[in-house]
């Protein structure tokens, strides 16, 4: 099969579509012949030589796809050969053909195209983790999501009034911050031009937001802690500003707030299967019903991954980039 490589680390152009080994499945794996893969910064971060893949997962970039089933492992039951399938991956979406532990495949949500499939699974995993299974955010709160034009983003705002809470957003642009609230944000705030802990604070009565989604890290943490609410939760889940930053014990304690961190692709498999399981019960019925859908910007050749990485460092995107074959 061809995937695309990376021979050695560096920009875009470190990005190799080359003919590579066939993968196999072994026991409680599927093989997937991939139709699409989406781009994540955590590929970018792995271009770059910063972010390696987890022991035995493939070499090549991709935590997510979609595309059918052509191979089944011993052990595996409940699927067949030609199923249409997304995937939450380790790696390895990048490519023509993909082995996933049994756990991480979905079925393709009613109302959604094959192609468009391959935009959900690590958006639905990442957001229902973060937001709702740790930090438990309830109906009637108020939710802060940094980046809200994202595919993240896009995500958790759609997710967020589902479940009937208030969403703050923060992006960097007017088009952006309409899109944001096309899909229902409430505060929309353009942290070019202002202050997210103020805009919050303003809004809420002085309440503050009581879980936020934070990728920026050690750039936002000390006002992100200064923007939660009595008992708010901050979930940490990138590092685009930095990665070690100052921690006021004294505004948490005061706030009884709590702080995770957390990323997805290391996981042990079981508990990416049970994310999944979580995904699959929860979110599937909220796309089928038409309450949410992926955000899709633009799809670009599986080949020319380096155009879609390009896309991905300008930010100049609204949901999710996509890679199809």
């Amino acid at each position: 099969m061809h995937a695309i490589t990376i021979p050695e680390a560096g920009g875009p152009e470190a990005l190799v579509w080359a003919e590579v080994p066939d993968p196999v499945p072994g026991e409680g794996e599927v093989l997937v012949d991939v139709v699409a893969s989406a781009v994540n910064r955590a590929d970018l971060l792995q271009r770059q030589g910063f972010y390696n893949p987890p022991p035995g997962s493939s070499p090549y970039p991709g935590l997510e796809c979609a595309g059918r089933v052509t191979d089944i492992g011993a052990g595996v039951s409940g699927w067949e050969i030609g199923d249409e399938v997304c995937a939450l991956l380790a790696g390895g979406g990048y490519a023509e053909q993909v082995v996933v532990p049994v756990g991480q495949l979905m079925p393709v949500p009613q109302g959604v195209d094959l192609v468009t499939a391959a935009a959900l699974p690590e958006v639905t995993s990442t957001v229902w983790s973060n937001v709702f299974m740790i930090s438990h955010l309830r109906p009637g709160e108020t939710f802060l999501v940094h980046g809200g034009s994202s595919g993240i983003g896009t995500m958790a705002i759609q997710l967020a009034k589902a479940v009937g809470a208030t969403v703050a957003v923060t992006a960097g642009s007017k088009e952006k911050l309409d899109f944001c609230r096309e899909l229902g944000a409430d505060i929309l705030i353009n942290y070019r031009e202002q202050d997210f802990v103020e805009e919050i604070k303003s809004a809420t009565d002085g309440a503050g937001a009581d879980v936020i989604l934070d990728n920026m890290g050690a750039k936002y943490l000390d006002r992100n802690v200064q923007t939660l609410a009595t008992n708010g939760r901050l979930a940490i889940i990138g590092m685009q500003g930095g990665v070690k930053g100052e921690l006021n014990i004294a505004t948490l304690l005061n706030k009884r707030a709590a702080v995770t961190a957390t990323s997805l692709r290391g996981r042990p498999a079981a508990e990416k299967a049970t994310i999944v399981a979580a995904v699959r019960e929860h979110v599937w019925p909220l796309i089928a019903a038409g309450h949410v859908r992926p955000i899709v910007d633009q799809t670009v050749p599986m080949s020319d991954a380096a155009a879609a990485h390009r896309v991905l460092e300008e930010s100049s995107h609204i949901g999710k980039v996509l890679l199809v074959r």
